[in-house]
């Protein structure tokens, strides 16, 4: 998932999608550890830091059109 399709989403829907993905880590690292690659795990995991980088740009965007 690019970076502009996770700004596209409303908060709600992120936060949903949020939820799956880290449903979808816990599996990733289950299968993992099996023997499975890792590669799908860091997929992953670049996709849920970017979620959180555009939730605390819209955290920051948000106090400064508080202020």
């Amino acid at each position: 998932m690019k970076f502009k399709d996770i700004q596209r989403l409303s908060k709600g829907d992120r936060e949903k999608k949020l939820k799956e993905l880290k449903m979808e880590l816990v599996k990733s690292k289950v299968a993992s550890s099996k023997g499975s690659g890792s590669s799908k795990t860091k997929q992953i995991k670049k996709i849920i830091a970017r979620m959180h980088t555009s939730s605390s740009l819209e955290n920051k965007n948000t106090k400064e059109t508080n202020k």
